[in-house]
């Protein structure tokens, strides 16, 4: 029997979203109850809560030229530029005034590590196009000081121009960073992140290119730009089994789950044939763009084509919300109490796919309450 996630209420705004929802007649399928944590007036992809309850949120520039990059979302959803507004400064029109290698550029996602650090991640490739010279990087800031602490740059030669750095997991013992590449050629890219040397991984390879038969659908049709093209990301979901032993990854325009073992990864001596010998193949899924693994081990899929979040217990998936308000999960955080929460990125609805809808997208980030009576024993990972 699927056994579902535990919390508390984050606060009192969220009974009052679940109240107003209720009362405009939306409703939600499945075991879970989908929460209203804030509402942002633009485009939102990542999310991460810290080990001490603080959320984190950032917007890429896509489709706009985005006034924040990587936000702190207070408690009554506000946000305000982090680590300070000096690092979120770079824009467009700026671009050849500003340096790229200490300003966010187009930031794609945020890490809370559990070590008390945000890692940020910039692929510094605006509207996923032109690879700004300088800009890809990871960046570390203590939360304790809300500074910078590290900035590891990546060369050409780990971010290709073409390439999209999409997200990232860290070892446990907070040696290692892993991130998936959805760009033009998916690859995975390793960081040892006490030299901040970063090597570039099964770049090419099957389980990180996009599944050329794998047409993305949302709203019942196939998504479909005006001239024609589809949806194509390489290498994207990623997520650490609970005992950090494990790395699972696939291509959003795709429907394999792969996995590795990540002492494999974490050994420059492994040749590539080697390292490719070891990559194994989980489970026949549907196009995902986030993935998590909570404390306990349940697998969260976000099932974008169906405006839902799914369980993956060993060989087949259970929904845990539907609702029609969920367009396009993205982004998936754990909260101390082990509340799971999930952004809503609209991309069906950029004006990529629908140019009438202008660049400017509002968009969501939920929390997924807790299923009552929900058995709190853990599920079987793939």
């Amino acid at each position: 029997m699927l056994r579902l996630i535990t919390a508390t209420l984050f606060c009192g705004t969220l009974l009052a979203t679940t109240a107003m929802a209720q009362q405009s007649g939306s409703t939600s399928q499945g075991t879970g109850q989908l929460q209203q944590v804030a509402r942002f007036d633009h485009q939102v992809t990542g999310v991460s809560v810290s080990e001490d309850g603080r959320i984190f949120v950032n917007f890429p520039r896509w489709t706009e030229d985005a006034p924040i990059s990587v936000a702190e979302v207070s408690r009554d959803g506000q946000i305000k530029p982090y680590p300070d507004e000096e690092w979120n400064s770079w824009r467009n029109a700026k671009k050849n005034k500003m340096s790229a290698g200490d300003h966010f550029v187009c930031v794609q996602s945020v890490v809370a590590d559990g070590h008390g650090n945000l890692w940020v991640v910039d692929p510094a490739a605006p509207a996923t196009a032109a690879v700004v010279q300088g800009g890809p990087k990871l960046v570390r800031i203590d939360l304790k000081t809300n500074k910078v602490a590290q900035v590891i740059h990546f060369d050409e030669g780990v971010a290709p121009q073409g390439s999209y750095l999409n997200d990232v997991r860290f070892s446990q013992d907070g040696q290692f960073a892993f991130l998936t590449d959805a760009g033009a050629k998916g690859a995975l890219v390793v960081v040892d992140l006490k030299n901040g040397k970063a090597r570039r991984v099964l770049d090419g390879h099957p389980s990180t290119q996009p599944e050329k038969d794998v047409v993305v659908k949302t709203d019942g049709k196939e998504l479909r730009r005006p001239d024609g093209r589809g949806v194509e990301f390489a290498a994207d979901s990623i997520a650490l089994s609970a005992d950090g032993r494990t790395l699972y990854w696939k291509a959003l325009t795709g429907r394999t789950l792969y996995r590795i073992a990540t002492d494999a990864l974490q050994d420059p001596g492994l040749s590539a044939k080697d390292l490719e010998a070891r990559v194994e193949r989980v489970a026949e899924t549907e196009p995902t763009d986030g993935l998590w693994i909570d404390r306990r081990g349940r697998f969260y899929l976000s099932a974008i084509e169906e405006d839902a979040v799914k369980v993956l217990d060993g060989d087949r998936t259970t929904t845990l919300v539907k609702d029609k308000r969920l367009r396009w999960p993205d982004t998936f955080s754990e909260g101390p109490d082990g509340s799971i929460y999930v952004t809503s990125s609209r991309i069906q609805d950029m004006s990529w796919f629908k140019p009438e809808n202008g660049p400017r997208l509002k968009t969501r980030l939920w929390r997924i309450g807790p299923e009552q009576g929900a058995d709190p024993g853990s599920v079987k990972q793939p």
